[in-house]
């Protein structure tokens, strides 16, 4: 299973919204709804992601091990 939670963790501290993502054209409406819903997302999705935001990977995405 896939948890973006470090990501709306990482746009709070970097203080940058959904809204500024759209705007700025980094990601599509149907994107953060993928992202909304813990669903899967491109590698080139990803990397859009770390360089709006200036982070890494592990701050966008984390892969939880199932118990």
């Amino acid at each position: 299973m896939i948890d973006y939670s470090p990501l709306w963790e990482t746009m709070r501290k970097r203080k940058i919204s959904q809204y500024k993502l759209l705007k700025d054209e980094t990601v599509e409406r149907r994107i953060l709804d993928r992202l909304r819903k813990n669903n899967n997302i491109t590698i080139l999705t990803l990397e859009k992601l770390c360089h709006a935001l200036d982070c890494t990977p592990n701050e966008i995405v984390r892969f939880p091990i199932d118990e």
